[in-house]
């Protein structure tokens, strides 16, 4: 099993460092920024061996050149805007990094942006800014069918897989989700689980899918509960999976 520790960088962002037990390399995913991952290494004794990247957003490859340099291979989508790439990944494609015995494979997520990735491999998921606890990253690049495509792709992995994505916005997601769901006990009690775990300043991640399927509403877009309050929200009645999670990440935009 992977041993995966979070760097928190910058203002609420995680980059992840993922080992074999008992190994002296490992992998970043994300890194924002160098100097934190760098002192984390060092505290840890670790090499570098390589860096996954989910998409090409300042706040996720800010540290990437600075960490390749020297040769470290960096994996991510195929986007010239991702400094020092040296493997271009794209769906269905399945690949070892560097150091770990661990198999990955690339599921193509565009939405929040176009060249957005995620990872998956010994039921955990690398989901960068594709999938949140508790939510899912605005929509900036893609559309509305688009990422229900991807979420229901995401949805249906094991539901014990370990959610890593790349923000601490779990108290914030789970607000709105329970403007969108009142009457959910499941909810509920995950609010009051991350309210203690905040105030105790203690990380909310990973989260487990099976918790995202009863308590996010990015994954229950067909939920009755879920389809009404859209519904409501919208002043019409929504048909489609892609009208009803629009309406919520509108909704979410706004709240």
């Amino acid at each position: 099993m992977l041993e995966i520790t979070p760097v928190p960088i910058l203002a609420d962002n995680y980059t992840w460092v993922m080992r074999s037990p008992n190994s002296d390399s490992a992998i970043v995913v994300d890194p924002g920024e160098a100097a934190p991952v760098e002192q984390a290494l060092q505290g840890f004794g670790l090499a570098l061996a390589g860096i996954l990247v989910t998409h090409h957003h300042h706040d996720h490859i800010g540290g990437v050149a600075e960490l390749a340099a020297g040769g470290i291979p960096v994996f991510g989508p195929n986007d010239d805007r991702i400094p020092a790439l040296t493997h271009a990944l794209k769906a269905g494609d399945r690949f070892d990094p560097p150091g770990l015995d661990t198999t990955f494979e690339v599921f193509e997520t565009p939405g929040h942006t176009l060249d957005h990735i995620v990872y998956y491999g010994d039921k955990i998921l690398f989901a960068g800014d594709a999938l949140f606890a508790g939510g899912c990253g605005r929509m900036f690049e893609g559309n509305a069918p688009q990422m229900v495509g991807y979420l229901a792709e995401l949805r249906d992995l094991p539901p014990d897989t370990q959610l890593y994505c790349g923000h601490e916005y779990t108290a914030a997601n789970l607000a709105f989700a329970q403007a969108v769901e009142p009457d959910n006990l499941y909810l509920q009690k995950r609010i009051q689980q991350v309210s203690a775990q905040r105030k105790n300043g203690v990380i909310t991640l990973p989260s487990i899918l099976s918790e995202e399927r009863e308590t996010n509403p990015f994954l229950r877009w067909d939920e009755p509960p879920v389809m009404d309050q859209a519904s409501q929200h919208a002043g019409r009645a929504l048909q489609t999976p892609a009208e009803v999670f629009a309406v919520l990440r509108d909704w979410k935009d706004h709240f």
